[in-house]
């Protein structure tokens, strides 16, 4: 069964970070312990290791990404007697976890709400 790389907390009070660079792609082959990306906090970059070996099947965060937030699935690793089709397969689709968390600066930029015609 397919391994979710979900984004890590790098500190207690992370709840969002920016995903600066894969050091893999989609088809490579990543053991346990391997580098596979790295992490920006508003303090440091961070880099992030695999959690166990097989095949990097699909990356659903590009890099670059901001605002992604803590436990989205980042990307899925096949397992040895997997192939990245085999998971494509088996249904996996790209999580809407993955999606930045919207700042509160781009909800304050809502349009306003349209007065009503009640008084007529």
């Amino acid at each position: 069964m397919a391994i979710e790389i979900k984004m890590p907390a790098l500190s207690p009070t992370m709840t969002t970070g920016t995903l600066a660079k894969w050091l893999v792609g989609e088809g490579d082959r990543v053991n346990s312990g391997d580098v596979i990306a790295e992490i920006e906090t508003d303090k440091a970059t961070m880099e992030v290791e695999s959690v166990d070996d097989g095949i990097m099947a699909k990356i659903f965060v590009d890099a670059g990404a901001e605002n992604v937030a803590v436990g989205a699935v980042i990307a899925v690793l096949a397992e040895d007697d997997e192939t990245a089709s085999d998971v494509a397969k088996a249904g996996l689709q790209e999580p809407s976890s993955a999606a930045p968390v919207p700042s509160v600066a781009s909800e304050a930029q809502a349009p306003p709400n349209q007065p009503s015609n009640q008084h007529q």
